[in-house]
C-alpha cells in the first residue's frame, strides 16, 4: 500500500521525463506522435490501475484512519517530512484525478489538439497529474504547497500553446490570478508551521487549534483562504475562470474544472477546518455569504449567456456554472457540521464527474459545428441533435439535467445535504443566518435548472433537417456555423472517407495524432439549394472516453452511500480534533 501510493505520485512525472526522449526501436507506431501519444495512454493507465488497487486495499471498517503512509524526513532544521497518506476524503479525490486524466490521454490519442508537438503536450498532462495527485496525498503543509503550485505551469502551456482565441490572455490570467493567491496562502502555511511547531497536518489536526491563539488563527485562515478560494474560485475571486475554459483545449477544460478547482475546497477541508477551528467560525458566515452570491451570480451570469442574441459561448456558459457548483461547497464547508462538509465532498465528486462530461461534450459540439456559439448553434431552426446525433444530443442532456440536480443522479445529493448543513450549522454559527443562506442557495437550484434547460432546448431541440432548400451554401451546415473557420480547439474541416468524424465511423488507431477539430466530418460543404449531410453521431473514442463518467454519475446518485460510507468517519473525526 505505501509503494502504491508513493507509485500513484512520482509514476506520472517519471512518465513525463520519459515523454521527451526519444520513443525506443519496435514502440514507435506509425509516426512519432501516435508512440508518444500512446506513452500517455500508458501511463496513466497504469496510475488509474495502480490507484484502483490502492482503493481495493483500502481498510474500508476504518476510513478514518491514515493509510498507505509514507513518512521520511526531507529537511530536518525545518521539521520538513514526505508524509503520504490517504483517508475516506482523499482516495476518492485520488481516484476521481486518476480516471479522468486516463479519460483524457485516451481521447487525445484519437483527437490531438492542435499545438506545437504532441511530446509538450503529452509530458504537461502528466506533470499535471503528478502535482494534483501529490495534493490530494501529502500530509505536510509545506509539501502541500509545492505540490498545489506545481500544477500551474502546465496548465498555463496547455492554455497558451493548445488553446484557441484569446489563449495567451486567458493564460497569463489564470497564473497571476493563482500566483498571487499562492503567496499570500504560502505566508499562512508558514505562520501556521512556526507557531505550532510542525509542518505535519495530522500533528495539526489531532491538536486542533489548541496550539495556536485565536489571533493566529484568524490571520491563518485569511492567508490561506485567500489562495484556495482563487484556486475553488470562489467569487469575487473567480473572473479568470470564464476566460481560461473558453481558451482551453477540451482536455485542458476537462481537468481544470474536473480535478484542478476541487484543490481549493479540500485544502479548506484538510487544512482550515481542524487546524484553524476558532479562526473559521470567526469567518464561516462570510464565507457562507460569499459562496450563495457565487452560486446566484454563477447561474445569472448562464442565463445572460443562454438567452437568444447574447452571443453565448458554450463552453463559458459551463464554466459560470461552476461557480456556481463550487459556491455549494464552499457553502457545506462554511456549515463546520459533519452534513454540510460530507456533502461538500460529495458535491466535489459529482461535479468532477458531470463537468468533466460537459466539457466533453460541448468540445464535441464545437468540433462538429465549427463553434460554440449558441446563437449560431441555434440559428433559425435549431442545432437540432436529437435528430442529427441523437446519442450525442441524448448524452448532453443527460449531463445538463445531471448538472442541474435532478434526484437520482450525482448532483442532487451534494447540493442537498450542503443545505441540511445551513439548515443546522455547528453550534456558535447565527442559524438565522444560514436560514438566510440556504433559502438564497436553493433558488440557486431553480436557476440552474432554468438555463441548464433553455441550454438543452436551443442546441438539441429543432428542425432535423437542419437547412431548407436554398439556405445553405459553401461551407456551412444549414445553422449558420461556418465549417470552415477555426474553433478554439482547432480548424474545422469537412468529412472526407476514413476521417475520424465520418458519419458511423468510430476512431481507429489510425487516427491518432490527427490535431482535435482537423477533420470530423460532420457535413460537406454544398451548393445553395441542396441538403447537408447529417452530423457525426458518438464514435467509438468518444464512447470510451465519456461512458465511464456517466455510468458513475448514475452509480452515485443511486448509491450515495458507497461515497459518504467512506468520507463521513473520516469528516467526523476531523470536526472533532482527531478523536474518532
Amino acid at each position: 500500500m505505501q509503494f502504491l501510493l508513493a507509485f500513484v505520485v512520482v509514476a506520472p512525472l517519471l512518465g513525463a521525463l520519459a515523454a521527451l526522449l526519444p520513443a525506443p526501436p519496435g514502440l514507435k507506431g506509425r509516426s512519432p506522435d501516435q508512440a508518444v501519444l500512446r506513452h500517455g495512454v500508458t501511463v496513466t493507465g497504469a496510475v488509474l490501475v495502480a490507484t484502483l488497487v490502492l482503493a481495493a486495499g483500502f481498510d474500508h471498517d476504518q476510513p478514518s484512519k491514515m493509510q498507505a503512509t509514507t513518512d521520511i524526513s526531507w529537511i530536518p532544521a525545518l521539521d520538513v517530512r514526505i508524509h503520504l497518506g490517504t483517508d475516506g476524503i482523499s482516495l476518492p479525490l485520488l481516484v476521481l484525478t486518476a480516471l479522468l486524466t486516463f479519460l483524457c490521454a485516451l481521447y487525445s490519442y484519437f483527437k490531438l489538439p492542435a499545438g506545437p508537438s504532441a511530446k509538450g503536450f503529452v509530458a504537461l498532462v502528466l506533470v499535471l497529474e503528478s502535482g494534483t495527485l501529490a495534493t490530494f496525498a501529502v500530509l505536510d503543509l509545506i509539501l502541500f504547497f509545492l505540490a498545489f503550485e506545481m500544477v500551474l505551469i502546465p496548465m498555463y502551456f496547455l492554455i497558451a500553446r493548445w488553446g484557441g482565441d484569446r489563449k495567451q490572455p486567458a493564460a497569463w490570467k489564470f497564473v497571476l490570478y493563482t500566483l498571487l493567491g499562492s503567496v499570500v496562502m504560502l505566508l499562512g502555511l508558514l505562520l501556521v508551521g512556526l507557531k505550532s511547531g510542525t509542518f505535519d497536518m495530522v500533528a495539526l489536526a489531532t491538536d486542533n487549534g489548541r496550539g495556536l491563539t485565536s489571533s493566529v488563527q484568524v490571520i491563518a485562515v485569511i492567508a490561506i483562504g485567500v489562495g484556495l478560494a482563487v484556486k475553488t474560485p470562489m467569487w469575487p475571486l473567480h473572473s479568470w475562470l470564464p476566460d481560461a475554459h473558453t481558451a482551453a483545449p477540451t482536455v485542458g477544460s476537462v481537468l481544470l474544472a474536473g480535478v484542478l478547482l476541487k484543490m481549493g475546497t479540500y485544502g479548506f477541508v484538510r487544512i482550515l477546518l481542524p487546524v484553524a477551528p476558532d479562526g473559521m467560525e470567526t469567518f464561516a458566515p462570510y464565507l457562507a455569504a460569499f459562496a450563495v452570491v457565487g452560486i446566484v451570480y454563477g447561474s445569472l451570469a448562464c442565463l445572460a449567456l443562454a438567452r437568444p442574441g447574447a452571443k453565448g459561448d458554450l463552453k463559458r456558459l459551463i464554466a459560470y456554472s461552476s461557480v456556481g457548483h463550487m459556491g455549494f461547497v464552499l457553502l457545506g464547508i462554511a456549515t463546520m457540521t459533519p452534513t454540510g462538509v460530507n456533502g461538500a465532498l460529495f458535491a466535489n465528486i459529482a461535479h468532477g464527474l458531470i463537468t468533466g462530461l460537459l466539457f466533453f461534450l460541448v468540445g464535441a459540439v464545437k468540433d462538429r459545428y465549427g463553434t460554440a456559439d449558441l446563437d449560431t448553434l441555434s440559428g433559425a431552426t435549431g442545432a437540432a441533435l436529437y435528430g442529427r446525433a441523437p446519442r450525442l444530443g441524448g448524452l448532453l442532456a443527460f449531463a445538463a439535467v445531471a448538472s442541474l440536480g435532478l434526484p437520482g443522479l450525482a448532483g442532487f445529493w451534494g447540493e442537498m445535504l450542503t443545505l441540511f448543513g445551513a439548515f443546522d450549522p455547528a453550534e456558535g454559527l447565527s442559524r438565522p443566518a444560514f436560514l438566510t443562506f440556504m433559502a438564497i442557495g436553493a433558488s440557486g437550484t431553480l436557476l440552474t435548472a432554468a438555463y441548464m434547460l433553455i441550454v438543452v432546448r436551443r442546441v438539441c431541440m429543432g428542425d432535423p433537417r437542419a437547412a431548407r432548400p436554398g439556405t445553405s451554401g459553401p461551407g456551412t451546415d444549414g445553422t449558420g456555423a461556418d465549417r470552415t473557420t477555426g474553433s478554439a480547439d482547432g480548424p474545422v474541416g469537412t468529412g472526407t472517407p476514413g476521417s475520424t468524424g465520418t458519419p458511423g465511423s468510430t476512431g481507429t488507431p489510425e487516427d491518432a495524432g490527427r490535431p482535435e477539430g482537423a477533420d470530423t466530418g460532420g457535413t460537406s460543404p454544398g451548393a445553395p439549394g441542396t441538403q447537408p449531410q447529417p452530423l457525426a453521431d458518438v464514435q467509438g473514442y468518444e464512447l470510451a472516453a465519456w461512458t465511464p463518467l456517466a455510468a458513475l454519475t448514475v452509480l452515485a446518485g443511486l448509491w450515495p452511500a458507497v461515497l459518504l460510507g467512506l468520507t463521513d468517519p473520516a469528516v467526523q473525526k476531523l470536526l472533532s480534533g482527531g478523536k474518532s
